[in-house]
């Protein structure tokens, strides 16, 4: 990802995009970028994206797992520990002869996904320190697992599993590689940054022909040298060309827009509090559970409480949650993580159909009070915070014909000239939040 360790106890700077001028001189390269105000261009290649009907799956899941793993595991200071602090290629090439996860089993990763409410993950197949965690002939200099102590494909165990759980399956991949100065110098260094490119499109080919039908390609990094927008990059990537290539081999799959192409789905990463109106475009809520999205021996991980309202507050907003989890050298999901992720589910487990398979509406979303969610006569009422005893829902188009807490309790409720109160004591509203389930006529 675009954020340095520990980013969301800091300022929380990655979360929402900002104008350029409120971005601290002093933050990261990686912060500035993440801060950017778009992703990319949404007149390039329009005729790559896919048809609602393609999009369907992807739109009801509403929730996914994301897992950010390699050799970045072992020293344990986050995904960005070779550029952060700066070690040489040739001394971070040495974390290879060291990574031979042992304890790595995607079943139990799928496992505990599913159990989770997740219906579908995305791994790290290649993150910014061109590390690839397949086999890979393309990889520059045999940077890959099969030459790794490991000496195994780490992707097609993953693949396999998390299809066996009934999940979607999702890749991500990042075209920029730390070990070129031709990234940080393209134009400077031409055929080091020939090379780069060259890579890129070799290996995504490899992960689009080699593993199946993959259900998601998840982009990131397409920005060159940390600076600007991905879609300043495009002269470089040529990311309709990229993209178009993605779609010969996988006709089906979803891709975000990190590429520099406009993409299927919009994303939003870190922390920062979900608000705003329900949005044109589908669009995903990305943030890691731990204090980074690579392995950090702190074993911290959010507690479900506050990750359940970020699912929510997509779902009424149209759009999805990634939420990532960082196993460690030997490939375990650390265990406050996999608590996090069981609490999620049992919520889920419960009241997950009030978000899932529904869509955004059909009032709009009030920041930080409520928001609601709809399929056929059924409207979803998800309250965070109740200002008064009453909630009143001005204009509600719809007549109601049942009111009922799902989270507990009794609801008092009143339909006049489209003016729907709800009332529910408090000692009967849900935790973390009071869901209430309206029939309409």
């Amino acid at each position: 990802m675009r954020m340095g360790r520990r980013h969301f106890l800091t300022s929380g700077a990655c979360a929402m995009a900002a104008p350029a001028a409120a971005v601290a001189t002093t933050q990261t390269d990686e912060q500035k970028s993440a801060a950017k105000l778009s992703n990319a261009d949404p007149a390039l290649a329009p005729e790559l994206l896919l048809p609602e009907k393609d999009l369907a799956w992807w739109r009801d899941a509403k929730f996914g797992i994301f897992v950010h793993w390699g050799l970045y595991a072992i020293p344990g200071r986050g995904e960005w520990h070779m550029f952060n602090d700066k070690v040489p290629p040739g001394e971070y090439r040495k974390l290879a002869e060291q990574f031979d996860p042992q304890a790595y089993d995607p079943d139990q990763w799928a496992a505990l996904a599913k159990q989770a409410g997740a219906r579908y993950m995305v791994m790290t197949a290649r993150h910014h320190d061109g590390f690839a965690l397949w086999d890979s002939p393309s990889s520059f200099q045999h940077f890959d697992a099969m030459h790794a102590k490991a000496h195994r494909d780490l992707i097609r165990p993953y693949v396999n599993a998390v299809r066996r759980a009934g999940l979607k399956v999702g890749l991500y991949y990042s075209p920029l590689d730390w070990r070129f100065p031709g990234y940080f110098h393209p134009r400077e260094l031409p055929e080091n940054a020939r090379l780069l490119k060259m890579q890129t499109y070799d290996q995504v080919g490899e992960l689009m022909k080699n593993y199946g039908k993959i259900d998601v390609l998840w982009w990131d990094g397409g920005w060159l040298a940390h600076k600007g927008t991905d879609a300043d990059a495009a002269w470089f990537w040529e990311p309709a060309k990229l993209n178009g290539m993605v779609r010969k081999y996988q006709p089906k799959i979803l891709i975000n827009p990190r590429s520099g192409w406009i993409g299927d789905f919009d994303t939003e990463e870190g922390h920062g509090t979900i608000s705003g109106p329900i949005r044109a475009r589908p669009w995903e809520k990305t943030f890691a559970l731990g204090s980074a999205w690579g392995y950090t021996p702190d074993n911290y991980a959010m507690p479900w409480q506050k990750v359940v309202p970020f699912i929510v507050n997509a779902a009424v907003r149209n759009g999805n949650a990634l939420i990532n989890v960082g196993p460690d050298p030997q490939g375990r999901i650390p265990p406050a993580q996999a608590e996090t992720l069981k609490g999620v589910g049992q919520w889920m487990g419960k009241y997950g159909y009030t978000i899932q398979e529904t869509r955004p509406g059909p009032l709009q979303p009030r920041d930080g009070v409520f928001g609601t969610t709809f399929r056929k006569n059924k409207v979803f009422v998800h309250i965070f915070s109740w200002p008064e005893d009453t909630l009143t829902l001005s204009g509600f188009p719809k007549t109601v014909q049942t009111a009922v807490n799902v989270t507990g309790g009794k609801v008092v409720w009143s339909q006049t000239d489209g003016t729907l109160t709800l009332q529910v004591a408090a000692g009967s509203r849900g935790d973390p939040l009071t869901v209430i389930e309206l029939t309409c006529a």
